[in-house]
């Protein structure tokens, strides 16, 4: 139940918009970091107003305030423009699953109270690093806005905002475009329907942080700064929607080669082992139902081992102490059993990358000379509830939601 102490979690605003909507594909970009050097690039050339040229700024000297100065430039040339009145932004986004299945999410684009999470209403999963949010800050300081909202949850334990948003998305959309093979809709709501939608999002008074913990938490740093910034953009997603997917953050060691044999005398001992024909086997090997931590390790040879754990296994010696949300989760197991395995085996330097797909964590060991890839299965959307409801946080890496919510929709100043 909401606080009557506390401000609505999700309330309409006025955005600002690329006014010209038919370019809206040429314009948007997925979220800052995601963005490899070269797709920065091809952003930057795919049009002269993309925004990556205000998420990740170049130019001499102070690359935030060159980026202050181009937002202005763009609000000055009518590029973008305010819209009429507050309101909510409701955002659908259709795509393939990495195995070809089609799926659609939606969720809606509101302004969302940025408050400490102490106060239990926005609730983390995940610990963030101090770089990024320097960056983050130092371009939010120079350019007074927010450009790119995170990717939020909501229970919606009563349906609502699911209904408001099926009803919201039978009109014909104010936007069409198309971003890194998801199909993208957009309706704005304003009047007394987008303050309908709002009160939905923000009806169960918690939101969920899926995507975007950096960006929250630079938020409520700089609403210390400037109290009038005291909302942040979120894209929240109803937990029940069918599109709401997480992919699996599968590891990839980088090092010296291990002795295959010594890694599987380490292994057999807590694993049950299954050596593997293919790719297609270790899919199947993860996608089978099991209360067990599971995984693959692809090898070079190449060989693939599937791994089940055996029952009685004890984690009170894991870096997460024994809180059982986390515990619970084969990413934390996997970690603390296999790859850390791997990367004590390789040299003193070995490294970990991370990938959610399968196919190019098994082509970096492959065609790139990895030491071993580690194949997970996904965390559910579920045990992210559980352990940002008990308060803790998950290993690194530990989700990747699919799709990204584009970035340039819709951007609200301070």
């Amino acid at each position: 139940m909401a606080d009557g102490s506390l401000p609505p979690l999700v309330t309409t605003f006025t955005g600002e918009r690329y006014h010209d909507v038919d370019k809206t594909g040429e314009l948007i970009a997925p979220p800052y970091d995601v963005i490899s050097t070269e797709q920065r690039r091809i952003y930057r050339e795919r049009n002269q107003y993309n925004i990556v040229r205000l998420i990740l700024p170049g130019g001499n000297g102070d690359r935030y305030a060159h980026a202050a100065t181009i937002l202005d430039s763009w609000r000055g040339q009518g590029v973008l423009a305010k819209d009429s009145e507050p309101s909510v932004y409701v955002l659908r986004q259709e795509f393939d699953t990495p195995d070809g299945q089609p799926r659609v999410r939606t969720g809606v684009i509101g302004a969302v109270a940025v408050e400490p999470y102490s106060n239990g209403r926005i609730r983390p999963h995940e610990k963030t690093h101090r770089g990024p949010k320097e960056d983050r800050l130092a371009l939010m300081k120079a350019t007074r806005a927010m450009c790119e909202a995170l990717l939020m949850m909501s229970r919606d334990s009563d349906g609502l905002l699911l209904e408001r948003l099926q009803s919201a998305t039978a009109a014909e959309p104010d936007v069409r475009a198309q971003l890194s093979g998801a199909r993208i809709s957009l309706w704005r709501i304003s009047g007394e329907e987008g303050e309908a939608v709002a009160a939905a999002a923000s009806g169960d008074d918690v939101l969920y942080i899926a995507d975007g913990h950096h960006r929250y938490e630079t938020a409520e740093t700089y609403r210390g700064m400037v109290p009038e910034a005291d909302r942040t953009l979120g894209m929240i997603v109803p937990v029940d929607d069918p599109g709401l997917e997480v992919l699996p953050t599968h590891r990839i060691v980088h090092g010296d080669p291990v002795d295959q044999e010594v890694l599987m005398s380490r292994l057999e001992p807590v694993f049950h082992v299954a050596h593997l024909a293919s790719t297609h086997d270790a899919e199947s090997h993860l996608r089978t139902p099991d209360e067990q931590a599971r995984c693959v390790v692809y090898l070079p040879g190449p060989k693939y081992v599937g791994l089940r754990l055996k029952e009685g296994i004890e984690f009170s010696h894991m870096p997460h102490g024994e809180d059982p949300t986390v515990n619970a989760i084969d990413v934390t197991k996997v970690d603390s059993l296999v790859v850390d395995q791997l990367r004590s085996m390789s040299a003193t330097g070995a490294k970990v990358t991370y990938s959610p797909s399968t196919k190019s964590a098994i082509q970096t060991v492959y065609s790139e000379g990895a030491v071993g890839a580690v194949l997970l299965k996904p965390t559910t959307v579920e045990q992210v509830l559980a352990v940002a409801d008990a308060g803790a946080f998950m290993p690194q890496k530990s989700t990747y939601f699919d799709p990204k919510v584009p970035s340039g929709l819709v951007v609200l100043g301070w």
